[in-house]
């Protein structure tokens, strides 16, 4: 009987230090584990050395492939071109900062194989700093659950397991990686959430801070839309032009009774018409973005294009880079 392949993504950038002890611990956790294991490290655009450490630990572990990106791509792109390039049948996902415990993928294969597509990793005792990682997490982790209606503890966390066929038909691009639950969560799927252990960081320094919460939160704005209203944009646009139409009449009438029934000029009166335009604006503004939205979906998904290239491939049964996905110009 053929055993369960197990692919491991791990997007590196800059963790040179760290990503030879974390073959050694992951190796460790699945050893005598009945499944196989192919253990993908995603080199996106590192220049501390981190490609040379993979390379060693590729010609020491034929377990080991390694994609290098041409330059800095992003985890969610990093993420995305490991489970393209994947082939096990179960996919998990991890850091490189060994701050995600190896010793937990076991867990998170064993929940797949329960017949859960996604199981998501609960950092809940997170050893991270209060004020700028744990409070903001927090608090974005409610915000995410109650627009998204996909309740998780932890959005952040990058320590997944899945089912091959989720991931194959996932297409990420921005920051999406930290929302793939609730992307997914549009086919239908049975997922689950498990408590994991998470660790001080050793070496090296956090690539993520509080400056990205604004673009966490224009990912959020763009994740509602498509989860509520991608098939169905007329609820959107069409509640907003109603309540800017019901607004200028409401406006109108107030002019109208000021002038015919109180006798005084309105064409004075410049406030009104600054609100209006304002709100007219702000419509514009947001219209226009979901629109890009739905473009930017077009092209990615109708194109079949990603938001990486593939400058080389180390370990893969088939290295001709030719063959493989084409990058966004």
């Amino acid at each position: 009987m053929n055993k369960t392949l197990v692919s491991i993504v791990i997007p590196v950038f800059n963790e040179a230090e760290n990503v030879g002890p974390l073959h050694a611990e992951i190796a460790a956790a699945v050893k005598g584990r009945p499944e196989e294991y192919e253990f993908i490290f995603v080199d996106d655009g590192s220049s501390d050395g981190s490609l040379d450490e993979l390379r060693k630990l590729h010609a020491a572990d034929p377990r080991v492939k390694v994609i290098q990106f041409r330059k800095n791509f992003g985890q969610s792109a990093a993420i995305s071109a490991g489970f393209d390039l994947s082939c096990g049948g179960v996919v998990v996902a991890m850091d490189a900062d060994l701050q995600n415990d190896p010793v937990d993928i076991p867990l998170l294969v064993d929940k797949v194989t329960e017949g859960y597509d996604i199981v998501n990793g609960w950092r809940k005792d997170r050893r991270d700093k209060w004020l700028t990682r744990r409070v903001p997490s927090f608090f974005g982790n409610k915000l995410i659950s109650w627009i998204t209606g996909v309740k998780l503890h932890d959005y952040g966390c990058t320590l997944r397991g899945f089912r091959s066929d989720v991931v194959k038909n996932l297409k990420l691009y921005g920051e999406m990686h930290r929302y793939i639950p609730a992307i997914a969560s549009r086919m239908g799927i049975r997922s689950a959430e498990v408590v994991v252990n998470h660790r001080e960081r050793m070496h090296g320094k956090s690539k993520y801070g509080l400056g990205r919460t604004f673009r966490v939160i224009l990912d959020l704005i763009s994740i509602k839309f498509l989860l509520a209203y991608s098939h169905r944009p007329l609820q959107i646009f069409g509640g907003a032009g109603l309540f800017l139409f019901l607004a200028g009449l409401v406006s109108g009438l107030y002019l109208t009774y000021t002038k015919f029934v109180l006798n005084q000029g309105i064409a004075g009166r410049p406030l009104l018409f600054f609100t209006l335009l304002m709100f007219f604006l702000g419509f514009q503004a947001i219209s226009l973005g979901l629109l890009a939205e739905m473009l930017s979906r077009i092209y990615h998904e109708g194109l079949d294009k990603n938001e990486y290239s593939i400058r080389e491939l180390i370990g893969f049964a088939n290295e001709n880079i030719n063959d493989r996905p084409r990058a966004v110009l």
